[in-house]
């Protein structure tokens, strides 16, 4: 239901596969090491579920990887449905913006306008804040008896108890902190606003005019055909996730869905099949830290990309469309990790025909602790977050603020360094005296340069 934040340190091939491959502008070598990468991941244990490539409506790669259901062997294909958690904010998101089209709400409003017993300390919040997650107001997933509250059904009513009376965290506006609180209160609004249910709503005015047959609101009572079962890594391999009664995640990550029909809604997104252009515009503008509407709008290497991620227990998914050329991946999993991020990642960077040299095809060699020990200190990320480059031994270690754990760094040449625990290259640069000035963070194809402090 969470974003998964994207820092630099964090911390299964069953049954068979079904593909379907139209590479007709993708050679039959783009596809073979697409399919080398993903299975890189699943036959090392870090990822079962089910990916796709595309080109516009032209599917490039789609396939199963690992079991939808372990118990019953049973594999995944691209027809698994599986739950795709925090992807759920964008059509919530959209959702919101429907309504305004109609004329039944306006972003500007603060939510008091709806919502008239709101406690007063969120007059200055309005909708626009709870889309970009400025609101304030605390998320209540992070509230320490969460785990026991997800287990048992609660409505939009009884959630929203849960923090409305909890003081904001900053004053509304003032800065970006991911809220599923927010999203919460969306939901709510559009019930209030829509006299149907989130589930109704989305499925009659989104779903189901898009013909994504494959989608829904999930609930543990209903039979779902093709749903997959959730895992999440143990010490002797995968093991059922946790009771999740998906009223909890509601409108902020209670939907499930197949890799075609996120396809699908990506083109119909931003092929205007659903919202005008202005709202679209609207959806994708990010306000703070680069989030929009359910959304986030950044740059890499190969382009401009929209996307998003989400996590629930045992389930993680990654949608991501680059705009420039249509380029859409998905990558959705039934065994929580990192690992849908980082997939995704390198495959929009092969879809734009990039090279990637994945861990396992890094060679070690050996550079001397006179050069390693220039490297040693503090480097700025960004406003209160540093790396943290250490020397042990004959090798490199890097920390990040907040992490507990050092990491070990491999040298691949006498400036660039790699992880073997997540797809993440470190390389250090001079000034023409020789002094070491800065690093540059080499992840999910992002550079990001941070000053030696």
């Amino acid at each position: 239901m969470t974003r998964n934040a994207a820092t630099l340190i964090r911390t299964l091939v069953f049954g068979v596969v079904l593909t379907l491959v139209s590479a007709t502008t993708g050679s039959a070598q783009d596809v073979a090491r697409i399919d080398q990468v993903v299975s890189s991941y699943a036959s090392a244990g870090r990822f079962m579920g089910a990916v796709l490539v595309a080109r516009g409506d032209e599917v490039l790669f789609s396939r199963g990887y690992g079991s939808a259901n372990l118990e019953w062997s049973v594999p995944n294909a691209p027809s698994t449905r599986f739950r795709i958690a925090s992807l759920t904010k964008q059509f919530t998101a959209a959702a919101i913006l429907l309504l305004e089209e109609h004329g039944k709400i306006r972003l500007d409003d603060p939510v008091k306008v709806y919502v008239p017993d709101a406690p007063a300390t969120w007059d200055d919040v309005t909708i626009f804040r709870l889309l970009t997650h400025t609101s304030g107001i605390p998320d209540y997933t992070r509230f320490s008896n969460f785990r026991s509250l997800q287990r048992s059904p609660a409505t939009a009513e009884q959630i929203m108890s849960w923090f409305r009376d909890k003081p904001l965290e900053f004053r509304p506006g003032e800065r970006f902190a991911y809220s599923n609180s927010g999203y919460i209160l969306l939901g709510y609004l559009i019930e209030k606003l829509s006299g149907r249910s989130y589930a109704q709503f989305v499925t009659e005015n989104i779903l189901a005019p898009l013909g994504m047959n494959d989608s829904g609101y999930d609930a543990a009572a209903v039979v779902i055909p093709n749903r997959a079962s959730g895992y999440v890594p143990g010490p002797h391999g995968p093991m059922n996730a946790g009771f999740v009664d998906m009223s909890v995640p509601y409108a902020a990550g209670a939907l499930y869905s197949t890799t075609g029909d996120l396809s699908r809604w990506e083109q119909a997104l931003f092929g205007g099949k659903l919202l005008s252009a202005q709202s679209v515009s609207r959806m994708t503008t990010p306000f703070k830290s680069n989030y929009a509407f359910g959304l986030m709008v950044d740059t890499t290497r190969v382009g401009r990309v929209i996307y998003h991620n989400g996590g629930i227990d045992g389930f993680n998914a990654y949608l991501a469309y680059y705009p420039d050329d249509k380029v859409t991946i998905v990558v959705l999993a039934n065994v929580s990790g990192r690992s849908p991020d980082e997939i995704g990642s390198i495959l929009g960077r092969l879809a734009h025909g990039e090279t990637v040299l994945l861990t396992s095809e890094r060679r070690e060699i050996s550079v001397s602790r006179d050069i390693l020990a220039a490297y040693v200190g503090r480097y700025e990320l960004q406003p209160g977050f540093d790396l943290m480059i250490a020397l042990d031994g004959d090798h490199l270690t890097v920390n990040a603020t907040g992490q507990s754990v050092a990491v070990p760094l491999f040298a691949e040449s006498d400036t660039l360094f790699f992880q073997t625990t997540v797809d993440a290259q470190v390389e250090f640069a001079r000034d023409p005296k020789g002094l070491v000035t800065h690093l540059v963070l080499h992840q999910n194809g992002r550079d990001t340069k941070a000053m030696r402090k």
